[in-house]
């Protein structure tokens, strides 16, 4: 794994944005490179990528074991899962409804394997820029070498897969925002690739009428299936989280309300109760349990904390890090990975500090994207770069 400074193709804007990623620069939002960033990119060996790949596929197979285990347990107390919704993640995940993708992100740093950080397994964004975005950039900078990147094809055959599931059409809804318009887009357009009809929506957009007891579109008609890219925690908070659970049956939910016990911080625990010592995983517990004391190199992350908010960074029992945000509640510990830091030759003094997204479409890792960040923690500005293999 090397990092590399290169130089950005000429109107590589213009390119990207014809490709779909319109907010490739945000504005205003205390950026000091681009969002999208070629000025920059990661290489592998065909060995690291074959490593890379099984891991994905190990970490997938032993977190599937511990939702059977969270299950089986029923430990849903420990996640912070409201009762209600556990018989209808217990009926989800025993008729098995379309699941269709997740993002593991993992620390890698060339040496040694990788530590998975967390799991994206509800709502991940930067799909667009892993399956498409750098894909052109690698077939126009280098086209001799390869790409871990199959995610576009694999999107495409899952929904194929699914569409005698779901009726159509199949509405994608999500908030107001670019990012998640962008991936709303771009899923839909592999969705109807795959033969789905489909239709765009604002969650806010969605109705419920009482008397059909029925999520309507503004046109009043029924939604029977839907993509939704909002979090299943904070969906049953909504006023009419309720009723969602009511009919969840009647309806096809993408992703699947199982996909609770993955999106959870409370996994990492588990996990590694149920794998300890692993070598993909890292040393975490509950906040407050025994053990707790003998880290002193830690992460601090709240059960349901998303894009690097709310985190605590602590070194040898002191905090040298914190972000800010909305979470509150139960937390989990969990050790530091060893770090991943690489100089920028183009900003001298600077450190970037990559972390690894791991595609899996269907149950197998197909596919990585890179973040990267001035600072250990990753969030929400942290730049995209590409990679590629040779």
């Amino acid at each position: 794994m090397e990092r590399l400074s290169i130089t950005p193709r000429d109107h590589w804007e213009d390119k990207v944005a014809s490709a779909g990623l319109v907010y490739y620069s945000p504005a205003g939002e205390g950026m000091d490179r681009p969002y999208w960033d070629e000025s920059a990119c990661y290489r592998f060996t065909e060995a690291e990528i074959d490593m890379l790949e099984a891991a994905g596929n190990t970490l997938q197979r032993m977190c599937l074991d511990a939702a059977q285990h969270i299950i089986d347990r029923k430990r849903y107390a420990e996640l912070d899962i409201p009762a209600a919704a556990i018989p209808i993640i217990e009926w989800a995940w025993e008729n098995e409804p379309p699941a269709i993708y997740g993002r593991f992100d993992i620390a890698y740093n060339g040496d040694g394997p990788p530590k998975l950080l967390e799991y994206n397994a509800d709502t991940p964004t930067s799909l667009l820029e892993a399956a498409v975005i750098q894909w052109a950039w690698l077939e126009e900078q280098h086209p001799n070498c390869d790409q871990f990147n199959s995610i576009h094809e694999k999107l495409i055959a899952k929904w194929q897969d699914v569409a005698p599931y779901l009726s159509k059409p199949i509405y994608f809804a999500g908030l107001d925002n670019a990012e998640d318009q962008l991936t709303l887009a771009y899923l839909r357009d592999t969705a109807e690739q795959g033969g789905l009809s489909t239709q765009q929506i604002l969650m806010e957009e969605i109705g419920w009428n009482a008397d059909r007891q029925a999520f309507v579109d503004p046109d009043e008609q029924q939604i029977f299936s839907i993509f939704k890219l909002y979090p299943w925690e904070m969906m049953l908070t909504e006023e009419f989280g309720g009723a969602a659970l009511e009919i969840y049956k009647d309806m096809r939910w993408v992703e699947p309300i199982w996909k609770m016990l993955l999106s959870n911080k409370g996994l990492l625990p588990i996990l590694w109760e149920l794998y300890p010592h692993h070598p993909l995983l890292l040393e975490a517990c509950f906040e407050g349990r025994t053990g707790n004391s003998e880290l002193r190199d830690y992460v601090r992350k709240p059960l349901h904390s998303r894009e690097g908010a709310n985190i605590t960074l602590v070194r040898d029992g002191v905090t040298v890090a914190t972000t800010g945000g909305p979470y509150t509640g139960p937390a989990i510990v969990q050790a530091l990975a060893p770090e991943a830091a690489y100089p920028d030759s183009l900003h001298p003094g600077a450190t970037r500090h990559p972390v690894l997204g791991l595609w899996i479409i269907d149950q197998e890792c197909c596919g990585m994207g890179i973040r990267e960040s001035t600072r250990p923690i990753t969030d929400n500005l942290s730049s995209f770069v590409p990679h590629y293999f040779d």
